[in-house]
């Protein structure tokens, strides 16, 4: 085994001292400070979104108070609309309004159908399709009790004609009258007494 000099051995030393030193700049010393950049450039963008949050929580008050007026607005809304959650009960509603809306004026329906129900963005519309007899007072009256019904009813289509050759007092008017419904809002209105669910 050759002994190494003295001049060697400082060599050696100051090499593996270098190797250490350059060593540890690249695992220690560079990775943070490459973090510290990537902290740098964040801190902008982090304080635009802290100060967003900041605007945000400060607005709670004034949204929370929107948010119950509107909530307030779409629930005396929903009051005028038909009842029952699906659209063949909200039908059958309808047609019990208009059939007491009808007696009410005294007027004879003559035929009644329901018509598909048409989606409008999240309300339903219910159209019921129905002919009734009587004179033109008694038209203008069922259509007045249509106006002020308790619910939202729009007459969407209405055809009047004499109902026989020379009895222009008698006419049959046929008229599309439609209710709207919100799927799934509401309570479903009771059977009346005495009669029977059909399954």
């Amino acid at each position: 085994m050759v002994a190494l000099g003295r001049r060697e051995r400082t060599l050696i030393g100051l090499g593996l001292a270098l190797v250490l030193t350059v060593g540890g700049y690249l695992q220690l010393i560079e990775p943070w400070r490459a973090r510290q950049r990537e902290t740098a450039e964040l801190i902008p963008t982090r304080e635009a979104t802290l100060e967003k949050r900041r605007l945000l929580v400060g607005q709670r008050e004034r949204l929370q108070t929107d948010l119950d007026v509107v909530s307030q607005k779409v629930t005396e809304a929903s009051a005028s609309l038909l009842p029952g959650p699906t659209a063949p009960l909200a039908a059958s509603e309808l047609q019990r309004l208009i059939k007491e809306m009808a007696t009410g004026a005294a007027v004879d329906i003559r035929s009644e159908r329901v018509l598909t129900p048409l989606d409008l963005s999240g309300v339903l519309e219910i159209p019921i399709e129905l002919t009734v007899a009587g004179n033109i007072r008694q038209i203008v009256a069922l259509l007045a009790r249509l106006e002020r019904a308790p619910h939202l009813l729009t007459v969407k289509d209405i055809a009047v004609r004499v109902a026989a050759p020379g009895q222009s007092r008698e006419l049959l008017t046929t008229l599309v009258v439609a209710g709207y419904l919100r799927p799934g809002h509401g309570p479903a209105r009771p059977a009346p007494a005495g009669t029977r669910e059909s399954t």
